[in-house]
């Protein structure tokens, strides 16, 4: 695990001096990938890595698991609260216009990209680069909000399963109970990755490391692949 942790702190490295940058800026939500993330920033670039705490209606516990992570690996932090920019947003659009059945997702949409335009403003400001936290789990499946959380410059753990990530984390003394946190993009109360997916990372992560799986997680998967394709590719250009 040091191995790998070496190699992706320098990989950190690499891709933001490659790009002109001078350090790097990561949401931190207090689960394991940002814990992960913010880890391996902090090797990286001791001094020009920051963590950005944004709550939009989040819950508090998420909020002090983040700032427990951030004490533990001495992290810089700063916290952008969203809440009342996020009904601002809401409050500017048509109401009732549109199929109801939509609105849920596309509120809870709002709040993953506007932490991405969050944490753009920081790199902006900085010359940082982003640090997305998807791993290759999420990615499989294109697990993410299009121009949110997969909004992003690099993506050190992209081709570390979720199973992976929490070794990982074991061994970069992330706290136990972030390590054994149940996965959630914090979207709504209650929300859970592994209930929106419809299958647990350990199916999942089976399937994408040994292809051995039920023939309905196999169909899972396969569909959600085919029909998020979208959100981990180019927009399409005309070939002509």
């Amino acid at each position: 695990m040091e191995d790998l942790a070496h190699k992706l702190e320098n990989w950190i490295k690499e891709q933001v001096l490659s790009a002109g940058c001078v350090g790097v800026v990561f949401g931190l939500s207090g689960g394991v990938d940002s814990s992960v993330v913010g880890a391996l920033c902090k090797r990286a670039f001791p001094d020009n890595s920051l963590g950005v705490l944004m709550p939009c209606y989040s819950l508090e516990t998420d909020m002090e698991d983040a700032r427990m992570v951030a004490r533990e690996l001495a992290i810089s932090t700063v916290t952008v609260k969203l809440d009342n920019i996020y009904d601002s947003l809401l409050s500017a659009f048509p109401d009732d216009e549109y199929d109801p059945g939509t609105r849920n997702l596309a509120e809870a949409n709002l709040k993953p990209r506007l932490r991405m335009t969050t944490l753009y403003y920081f790199a902006n400001r900085l010359r940082y680069l982003v640090v997305g936290t998807g791993n290759r789990s999420e990615i499989a499946v294109g697990y993410c909000t299009k121009y949110g959380d997969a909004g992003v410059d690099i993506l050190p753990l992209g081709n570390l399963l979720q199973t992976q990530v929490r070794e990982l984390a074991k061994h970069l003394d992330i706290p136990e109970r972030i390590v054994r946190k149940a996965p959630s993009a914090g979207l709504w109360s209650g929300q859970t990755d592994e209930v929106e997916m419809g299958l647990t990372y350990e199916e999942l992560d089976r399937y994408l490391s040994t292809h051995d799986a039920t023939d309905e997680v196999r169909h899972k998967v396969d569909n959600l692949a085919r029909d998020t394709a979208h959100k981990t590719t180019s927009p399409p250009i005309p070939p002509f």
